[in-house]
């Protein structure tokens, strides 16, 4: 792939800015989700503040040799929910996630030094492309969900949670959405080519609040395609100066009163809850990793090598999860965005990140990506979670797939993960994604010696 901005460029100032925004839409709904799922008054503004220092700390620990952001993680989610289920209070509950993260931390940290000592060809050996590419496109596919889900969403909720946004009107947001991205990509001229989602995601939201005006003026639900219920909690009260800017509420503020009801059993369960999701996500960040360097056409494994990739995901984790109390982790929303638009300066991400940390800081943006209708978002995200697919598929172009060991490897991969394979050890699943790597880890080994066929 021929890249417009190679990882070191430097860009200017005025179109950094826009390339960083268009990062930030990319990522910014699912980083600030997560909270709002796990509840306990979490805060959104904190996620992202968190998710913005995560990044830094992770694109110091890689030297500035990977231009991808960190955000929200959604496989702690279960882990976040038994912080909280076994905590004596709230503010316990809140030491517990920066504990857990921690733990999760180290775990990274303690890999990273194997890594180290013993280097990254057994990992190559262990995942060839073969292994690798398939699963690459399952972190693809396995969001596919999400994205048609999405697309035909938006607006008010009933009381089941359900969209009361007719699905056809929401499926046209989406489809202005994903039809402008498109065709900014395909044909634009400078701007137009560079930042697409950035016009995909305002011709979407503009076609939202034409539909959300009529059904306003009508009174018909069907047609409120906007939840605006983010810009009246800005001004509950009457104005004054938290409608423009507010600080985040801190994790670490609300844990420092939970030191009092700390146990040695609570911090046991913590670790249970936490260590083997960590494990599950070392395997996708591997593949993320190596998905990132097939685009930007560098083995980032090697250089800056694995074990600083991966101090940098565990300690951006601890660093995120203590001001928002998520666990981090590489996004495939931000590898897509660089895919797609061939910009993998990580000064854009830098730029990113230091973005996030100062809009944790103003309402009305974060308002205003709180309403964001689900269609629109949708709407990006089947460009973004294809080109993820896309790209793993591209792994395995130089795969022999007449081979039976190959076809099978392959085949158990793309099988298991589109399927939704999960497995359950009490309180630790493990992905569908991870499922399918496993199996196709094992199916490789198993396979890899079988002789040559006629």
């Amino acid at each position: 792939m021929k890249l417009i901005y190679q990882v070191e460029d430097k860009v200017k100032f005025g179109p950094l800015l826009v390339f960083a925004l268009q990062q930030l839409l990319a990522i910014m709904t699912a980083t600030l989700v997560v909270p709002i799922i796990i509840g306990n008054g979490m805060s959104s503004a904190a996620a992202l503040f968190g998710a913005g220092c995560g990044t830094l700390v992770y694109v110091l620990f890689t030297a500035r040799k990977s231009p991808v952001f960190l955000g929200s993680s959604f496989a702690f989610i279960g882990s976040m929910s038994a912080a909280f289920a076994g905590a004596a209070s709230v503010e316990v509950g809140y030491l517990g996630i920066i504990i857990g993260a921690i733990f999760a931390g180290l775990v990274y940290v303690v890999i990273a030094i194997i890594v180290k000592a013993v280097g990254v060809d057994w990992i190559n050996k262990l995942m060839p492309a073969v292994v690798i590419g398939p699963t690459v496109a399952i972190i693809g596919l396995s969001l596919a969900g999400n994205a048609v889900g999405d697309i035909t969403s938006g607006g008010l909720k009933n009381a089941e949670g359900a969209s009361v946004a007719s699905p056809h009107v929401a499926l046209i947001c989406g489809l202005v959405t994903l039809a402008v991205t498109m065709v900014c990509s395909a044909y634009g001229k400078k701007s137009g080519k560079l930042i697409p989602f950035i016009y995909g995601i305002l011709a979407g939201y503009a076609t939202s609040v034409v539909f959300t005006l009529i059904g306003n003026a009508s009174g018909a639900d069907a047609f409120k395609v906007i939840d605006t219920s983010s810009f009246k909690a800005l001004v509950d009260g009457g104005v004054s100066l938290k409608t423009f800017l507010q600080a985040p509420q801190f994790t670490f503020l609300t844990a420092f009163g939970g030191f009092g009801g700390l146990s040695g059993a609570y911090v046991g369960t913590i670790a249970v809850a936490y260590i083997p999701v960590a494990f599950v996500v070392f395997a996708e960040h591997i593949a993320d990793h190596k998905n990132i360097a097939s685009i930007i056409e560098r083995d980032l494994l090697k250089e800056p090598g694995l074990h600083r990739t991966l101090l940098g995901d565990g300690i951006g984790s601890m660093v995120g999860a203590f001001f928002g109390g998520c666990p981090n982790t590489t996004y495939g929303e931000s590898i897509g965005c660089v895919a797609i638009t061939k910009n993998a300066s990580v000064y854009t991400i830098i730029t990113a990140a230091v973005g996030a940390i100062i809009i944790s800081f103003i309402s009305p943006f974060i308002a205003f990506v709180n309403s964001i209708p689900s269609c629109v978002m949708g709407g990006v995200c089947m460009a973004l979670y294809g080109f993820i697919a896309v790209s793993g598929l591209k792994m395995v172009q130089n795969v022999d797939l007449n081979k039976n060991k190959n076809l099978f490897v392959v085949s158990i991969i793309l099988i298991a993960g589109i399927g939704g394979l999960t497995v359950s050890f009490g309180a630790v699943t493990l992905t569908s994604v991870a499922a399918a790597l496993i199996l196709g880890i094992l199916a490789n080994l198993m396979l890899k010696n079988a002789p040559e066929e006629e």
